[in-house]
């Protein structure tokens, strides 16, 4: 029997008018100075009107251009002075005119927008009970293939509705930091890795440099091999490869007035990288209980692939590192939301074909992997992969994967690790999870459906999803319904039953360790309160299947927490348990509407068999 899938209305399509301007070099260098020669002879009028005009058709396209032409003169400049001039004494409209003609437009996302990635946003203020706020990057993709990552915020309702907020196409891209300290061991065990192993070009530049080096050094080091080596279209790309490894350890920074719909980030440069593909972000919560956000991508130069690890607190500031071993590479590596064990955790593909775990000590180091996953069904019999990173449930780590099957069909599924060894399978969805249905399979990549990861909100999978590597759309599945239709692996079947929450409200610490140690076994999630008022504040925060409550406690007795319940239509079925000993209270109790009334010391057996009785009528 399928899962009963709830798709959205809402669809993310590429938007063509979403553009940057972008440096723009038309080269050979002697094109260059020519055009700079032209415009610094044109007639001062004829180029204070050529300026205005090219302001008055980008201005209101971009967010500061004139600020921009006046970046990329500077990337130009030494032409400047390469032909006579004095760059400073340029007038500042010829400076501007110059940058705007080394400037073009870029449609960011016009060919496809997908891929998408959900996390909850740091700022989770000012909701309403049920609601969370949410960050969806996608993968944006223009002109020649080449991806950046792009975002959209929204608020997901109790219900699984989503309302995102709308984006203006004023893009923004982010203020480069080039402030990067290297290690000359790591940096060439990485360039082994990468099968980058041409010595005699990889020492004209590493044998300049100490020890550890900054990209000022790195980048003088470089310029300095170029002018001792035979610049043979094999070095070249070896060199350019060097460079493109250094560019990968940088920072950048957006400005706060940007909304989070309005950052890019983009390749450092078209002639470094052909794209950033597929980031999975997660919010990874540290041994000490603060949390950082981390997203791991495959960056591409155009012949070689690099996964590398992103670094965010805010969403305004981003690191960028690659990731070093010889287990890190191939696509599609996603890191667990904390670490297990004392060790970080990553799912894997590093074969193309199966699901990988992998555990280190360092978050930038991945040397093991162990196989997790192997093709099963029919619907992933060609290759299977991850749709992000785990999600901790009750029951396990929610595993969300995609299955390639019959004409390449690309499904979403699913499976559950162990808590505590998620090396461990426990579950797994014998049939798709989401299938692409006839306005999702049609596309750039027919017959996909594919995310990179998703959240856990009031007991729903939300899950962005891609739609033929071409539009994106969102869905929800209820997760205990997800937990039904899997197939228990290894006699594991704890997962297929529903977790009751029992809400035990006790001012006593020794009634409160009887009972938990009675209940120890029975597989309940049991929350703790001390009286009637701590009760209510843990009712307004989480949902109870079952109330067990004391009569007699200071601030709030269970009578007034009862009677307080029934005013506020809170309907959750509520057993006293008491040391009294009068009739007249227990018919009172359950005139309140109270289920059951037992009496302490609690007889073990007896408070099991009312348990499950009580819930056995709500399907537990």
């Amino acid at each position: 029997m399928s899962i009963n899938v709830h798709r959205l209305e809402t669809i993310f399509k590429p938007d063509p008018k979403r553009v940057i301007a972008r440096f723009f070099f038309p080269g050979p260098e002697s094109r260059v100075k020519n055009i700079i020669k032209k415009v610094i002879e044109i007639d001062d009028e004829q180029a204070r009107q050529t300026l205005n005009q090219t302001l008055r058709n980008f201005s209101d396209r971009h967010r500061n251009i004139s600020k921009i032409y006046t970046k990329h003169f500077n990337h130009v400049r030494h032409f400047v002075d390469q032909l006579g001039y004095h760059p400073d004494e340029l007038p500042e409209f010829k400076r501007l005119l110059i940058g705007s003609f080394f400037t073009n437009e870029y449609s960011i996302e016009s060919a496809a927008f997908f891929n998408p990635s959900m996390v909850e946003d740091p700022d989770q203020s000012n909701l309403q009970e049920g609601q969370k706020r949410i960050i969806v990057s996608f993968r944006a993709t223009g002109e020649g293939h080449i991806s950046s990552i792009v975002f959209r915020g929204g608020i997901v309702n109790a219900n699984g509705t989503i309302e995102f907020h709308t984006s203006s196409r004023l893009v923004d891209e982010a203020e480069i930091i080039q402030n990067t300290i290297y290690s000359k061991n790591e940096f060439i065990h990485k360039l082994n890795e990468m099968d980058i192993d041409k010595k005699i070009v990889i020492d004209a530049v590493m044998d300049q440099l100490n020890d550890t080096f900054d990209y000022n050094q790195f980048s003088q080091a470089l310029n300095r091999a170029k002018e001792g080596i035979k610049l043979t279209p094999t070095n070249i790309n070896i060199l350019d490869s060097l460079s493109w490894l250094a560019s990968t350890n940088h920072e950048i920074t957006f400005s706060l007035d940007t909304a989070i719909g309005d950052r890019v980030i983009f390749p450092i440069s078209a002639a470094e990288s052909n794209g950033i593909e597929d980031a999975r972000f997660v919010k990874f919560t540290q041994e000490n209980g603060s949390c950082v956000y981390y997203a791991t991508y495959t960056a591409y130069n155009g012949r070689t692939i690099l996964p590398t690890l992103i670094e965010t607190r805010d969403f305004y500031h981003f690191k960028f590192m690659p990731l070093y071993g010889a287990k890190a590479h191939n696509k599609g590596m996603a890191l667990f939301p904390r670490k297990i064990n004392g060790k970080y955790a990553m799912i894997s593909r590093i074969d193309g074909i199966n699901n990988y775990i992998m555990f280190s000590d360092d978050l930038n180091i991945w040397q093991e992997a162990s196989l997790l996953q192997e093709p099963k069904y029919a619907w992933e019999c060609v290759q299977i992969g991850n749709s992000g990173s785990p999600i901790e449930t009750e029951k396990g780590w929610l595993l969300l994967t995609h299955g390639v099957g019959t004409m390449r069909q690309y499904s979403l599924g699913a499976i559950l690790l162990d808590l505590d060894d998620p090396t461990k399978i426990i579950g797994r969805l014998e049939n798709p999870l989401l299938v692409p249905n006839e306005q999702e399979r049609e596309g750039y990549v027919p017959n996909v459906v594919y995310s990179c990861g998703a959240i856990l909100n009031n007991n729903k999978v939300i899950i962005p999803y891609a739609m033929s590597d071409t539009a994106s759309s969102c869905m929800w599945v209820d997760l205990d319904d997800l937990f039904a239709k899997m197939v228990p692996e290894n006699n594991h079947s704890d997962f297929t039953k529903k977790t009751a929450h029992l809400l035990l409200v006790e001012d006593d610490l020794i009634n409160q360790k009887v009972i938990l140690e009675i209940l120890k076994d029975e597989s309940y999630r049991i929350t703790v309160a001390n009286d009637g008022v701590s009760a209510l504040m843990e009712i307004a925060k989480s949902k109870f299947d079952v109330v067990l409550s004391d009569i007699n406690m200071p601030k709030f007795d269970g009578f007034e927490l009862l009677k307080y319940m029934n005013e506020q239509n809170i309907h959750i079925p509520l057993i006293f348990m008491t040391s009294i000993e009068d009739e007249n209270i227990e018919i009172e109790g359950l005139k309140l509407g109270a289920v059951e009334y037992i009496r302490k010391p609690v007889n073990p057996a007896l408070l099991k068999l009312k348990l499950e009785k009580l819930l056995a009528k709500n399907g537990y």
